[in-house]
Formats: C-alpha cells, sequence, structure tokens
C-alpha cells in the first residue's frame, strides 16, 4: 500500500472538493482534470510552489462553491505577453 506525505493527501483532498464541486456546473470537470494534470508534473521537492498552487486552489475552490458562479477564469501567457 502507497502511504502519502501530509501535502499529498491535502492535495488529493482538495481535488476531491474540486470534482463534488464542479459536478454541479456544466463544463468544469475537464478543467479542473486538466488542470490537475498539468500541475502533477511538478516536481515533488518544489514544495513551495505545491504550498503556492495550494492556496490558489483553496481560492479557486471557494469560487467555484458559490452559486453565482458560472465559469472559471484563467491567465494565460501567450506569445505575444512574452514580447513585452
Amino acid at each position: 500500500m502507497v502511504r502519502h506525505s501530509k501535502l499529498q493527501k491535502q492535495i488529493l483532498s482538495l481535488y476531491k472538493q474540486f470534482l463534488r464541486a464542479g459536478k454541479e456546473k456544466p463544463g468544469f470537470l475537464p478543467r479542473i482534470q486538466q488542470e490537475f494534470r498539468n500541475n502533477a508534473k511538478i516536481a515533488k521537492t518544489d514544495v513551495m510552489h505545491i504550498e503556492y498552487l495550494m492556496r490558489r486552489g483553496n481560492r479557486q475552490l471557494e469560487q467555484l462553491k458559490d452559486v453565482t458562479t458560472k465559469q472559471l477564469g484563467s491567465f494565460v501567457k501567450t506569445l505575444s505577453d512574452s514580447d513585452h
């Protein structure tokens, strides 16, 4: 049986909470799953980045739970953004 660290357990819990909250809103589940897949590639030793993402995720979860939330926003860096 695999033993998870405290941080890994917190991430799994956050993921489950996101899935539960997103189930009620059309189109949210694929976005949530993709975001967690992308961040799964982060090195386990990059604790500062992981903790930052956890804090950000908790804030986004609270927004998602809000009944008035209709969509999730995101910031995307495009090629033209890096030119400036």
